[in-house]
């Protein structure tokens, strides 16, 4: 049982004792998550969350006039969906597909009833949550004072760290609507970092060439992302 946990190849998914996961496993559907699909909108009901394995979510919040800025990723660290569990039902966010992959989708009805039943399951999905919301206020805080450069450097160190690969494929309107800048200023940054020698990029793909130079470019607010990841979220024992 614990082998096929860890197959699923999502951190929340593969910590969760044998109980839960018996409950949960055959209400679990794999899909695919295409490049730029929406899978919520704004105000939208939910009738599924979604656990990424393979593929990066990205939480938006979007103005009145249709600009938006990235609030938070999700990838296979985590879930899609925290307003169901949190009783909200809906969210003021846009969730769209940054990196495309695969996903398990669940009803909500089953999260719910199994986030109610006050075990491990609520513990894990709570300490998630505490995490999210520390990735979300360090955004805030790195879009309002730190440099696109080092923005852009947050985004590719937080996305590397929920995939099994130094490449991604983005464009560059999509990271500017991610980071909430023109992309004209995505273009100047990315250029920086490949005159540099840290990534390669050519249009719609982005090559990490040197992941210790970019952590050495990039701003607090990475460390402080993935210290507070490490800390609430290690393993099955913490539960």
């Amino acid at each position: 049982m614990m082998d096929e946990q860890r197959l699923s190849g999502n951190h929340l998914l593969s910590v969760l004792p044998a109980a839960e996961w018996a409950r949960l496993t055959s209400h679990l559907v794999q899909v695919d998550m295409p490049l730029g699909q929406v899978v919520y909108e704004s105000g939208d009901q939910l009738s599924h969350v979604y656990f990424p394995t393979t593929s990066i979510i990205s939480l938006l919040y979007v103005m009145e006039n249709g600009a938006s800025g990235e609030i938070a990723i999700v990838g296979n660290e985590g879930i899609v969906g925290i307003a169901i569990f949190m009783g909200g039902e809906t969210t003021p966010s846009r969730a769209v597909v940054q990196s495309a992959g695969k996903a398990h989708r669940l009803d909500t009805r089953l999260l719910k009833e199994e986030f109610n039943r006050g075990g491990p399951m609520q513990r894990l999905l709570l300490r998630y949550t505490q995490a999210l919301i520390t990735q979300m206020a360090q955004t805030a805080v790195c879009n309002r004072h730190h440099s696109i450069d080092q923005q852009l450097c947050r985004w590719l160190l937080l996305s590397l760290d929920r995939l099994s690969s130094n490449e991604l494929k983005m464009t560059q309107e999509l990271i500017a609507n991610m980071l909430g800048v023109r992309r004209s200023g995505v273009t100047e940054a990315a250029m920086k970092l490949q005159e540099a020698g840290l990534i390669r990029y050519s249009y719609g793909h982005i090559a990490v060439l040197d992941r210790p130079g970019l952590e050495k470019r990039v701003c607090e607010c990475y460390r402080v992302v993935k210290r507070e990841f490490d800390r609430l979220l290690p393993d099955l024992k913490a539960l």
